[in-house]
Parts: C-alpha cells; sequence; structure tokens
C-alpha cells in the first residue's frame, strides 16, 4: 500500500492541485519578430483600407459623439467636432478607427489570456502607493493624449503611419518622444526601484 509520502500530491486524497505551473506565463516574442509583425500590419492597412494606423482618432470620435449627446448645440458650434460630426458625415462611431482601437482591447486580452499573463494586479515599484500609480499613469495618459492632439496624431498614427511615410514631422515628433522619455525617466526612476 503507498504511503501519504509517495503518491503525488494531485493524487492524495482532499489535495489542492496546483494550477500555479499551468499558469506559468509563457514568454514574449522575440521583439524583431513582434515589430516585422506591426510593420506587416501596417502595411495590410495601407492596402485593405487605403490609410495608416493610428488611435487617437478613435477617442476623438468617442468624445465627440459624447459631447453632442450632452450639448448638441455645443457640438454644432464647434470647429473641432464639426469634423467629426460635420454635415452628410456618418456616425463617428462608424469610423474604423474606432473598430481598431475595440479590436486592439479584444486581441490584446485573448492574447494575453493565451499566454497565461491575465491578472488582477497592479504593477508598480516599492516607493508609490498603488493609488499613487493609479494618478501618475492617469496624469501621464492625459498628457499624452493632449500631446496626440497638438501633434496631430498620437504615437502610432505619427511614428508608425508618419514615419513608414518619411514625413520630416514624424521623424522630429518621435525623437522628442525619445529625448522627453529619456530627459523624465530620471526623475520618476525611483518610484520603480
Amino acid at each position: 500500500m503507498a504511503t501519504a509520502t509517495n503518491v503525488p500530491a494531485e493524487r492524495r486524497e482532499g489535495a489542492v492541485p496546483d494550477v500555479t505551473a499551468a499558469r506559468t506565463p509563457q514568454a514574449y516574442w522575440n521583439p524583431y519578430l513582434a515589430g516585422l509583425g506591426l510593420g506587416l500590419v501596417l502595411l495590410a492597412a495601407f492596402v485593405i483600407m487605403g490609410r495608416g494606423l493610428g488611435a487617437s482618432g478613435a477617442f476623438s470620435s468617442l468624445v465627440a459623439v459624447a459631447v453632442q449627446a450632452l450639448s448638441p448645440e455645443h457640438a454644432r458650434h464647434n470647429e473641432f467636432y464639426a469634423e467629426y460630426l460635420g454635415s452628410g458625415a456618418a456616425n463617428p462611431l462608424k469610423d474604423w478607427l474606432v473598430f481598431e482601437v475595440i479590436g486592439l482591447f479584444a486581441g490584446g486580452f485573448i492574447s494575453g489570456a493565451l499566454a497565461g499573463r491575465v491578472r488582477r494586479m497592479v504593477e508598480k515599484g516599492p516607493a508609490i502607493s498603488t493609488s499613487g500609480r493609479f494618478w501618475l499613469a492617469f496624469a501621464g495618459g492625459a498628457v499624452m493624449g493632449i500631446g496626440a492632439k497638438l501633434a496631430r496624431g498620437c504615437t502610432s498614427g505619427q511614428a508608425l503611419t508618419g514615419g513608414a511615410l518619411l514625413n520630416l514631422g514624424s521623424w522630429a515628433f518621435m525623437m522628442s518622444v525619445f529625448a522627453g522619455a529619456y530627459a523624465t525617466a530620471y526623475f520618476v526612476r525611483r518610484q520603480w526601484l
């Protein structure tokens, strides 16, 4: 008869199976292969849709629809919203960029789930609280959103699409993004140490 010490843990009566082994996350993709894949997706967007990738236009469409729902008079007389809500224009939510962003969220979640990386957690360093991390993330996202409107495109629109088209402004934008990130990293890195 087998004793409790030589029976595998998963077969012992009342034993709880170890699910951590099944949840070990897969390794990240090779960044060069991921970059090649992203380049092929960008090429496919040009061939199929006739334009490149971007994300900030989708959020602008959502904001325009929200403002129109809350204050139609303001939206009608505002130059910014008129670009999205102009007379004869299709519903902004039918813009293909909206579906692209929905696909990004769905694809990212599915990819993370298949790789065993979907967890409820907040990534942060020990020197910052969870609420502090959320506030910094919100502030950084707000600054990036304002910057995307000022630059007339987000990093995906400017760097990927504009860079692929060899737009001088897009290349200047990306050099500024990297310079700004390196300049800021020194001041916020202690939050991650």
